[in-house]
């Protein structure tokens, strides 16, 4: 058991709110230490996101915000994703998850998502001669027409950061090896 001085609380009498995020703030040091995988700066970012949804103040964010934090933190998980990481902790889709929660799950949709991959596959769906190849043309002609269309701008920068000149032919594993080392 804890004992904190009753100096600590206003009018020397503590409310159950004082009591809880005293808990709070003790065992947040915890938790973080089990999240060895993640680094300092991933839970700082992680933390100032679930206390914006953390509306109540109470440690704990709406299992229906879910979607909406991990997209806003650069994850893609799916629907059915979402309802298999509510499974594991068994949380329902109305009900809340702590920060220990939400830090797992976060792991864990980490762990399955390969960039690199995906972009691989888009590169090689682009690639229709089946070469391994595409040429700088045909890549900014799909990056800006189809999907989430970019800008051309937007494109110039990335083929500027990748190294890749508007003659080139490109590679296609190299090109994901490079854009996936560029935004991790």
């Amino acid at each position: 058991m804890i004992f904190c001085p009753l100096e600590w609380f206003p009018l020397n009498k503590p409310s159950a709110g004082d009591y809880f995020q005293m808990l709070y703030n003790i065992t947040t040091p915890f938790l973080l230490l089990k999240a060895k995988f993640l680094s300092q700066d991933q839970i700082n970012e992680y933390k100032e996101c679930f206390s914006l949804y953390d509306q109540k103040r109470s440690g704990k964010m709406k299992a229906q915000d879910l979607l909406t934090v991990m997209r806003s933190l650069g994850c893609c998980p799916t629907l059915q994703e979402l309802d298999r990481h509510l499974l594991t902790h068994e949380i329902d889709k109305r009900g809340e998850l702590d920060f220990s929660t939400f830090l797992s799950v976060m792991h864990a949709q980490i762990q399955q998502e390969n960039p690199r991959a995906e972009v691989l596959q888009a590169v090689r769906l682009m690639d229709t001669s089946k070469q391994g190849f595409i040429t700088a043309a045909e890549l900014r002609a799909r990056l800006t027409g189809f999907g989430e269309r970019l800008t051309d701008q937007e494109v110039d920068e990335l083929l500027s950061e990748a190294g890749v000149t508007y003659d080139v032919q490109i590679n296609d594993e190299g090109f994901a090896k490079m854009v996936t080392f560029l935004t991790g």
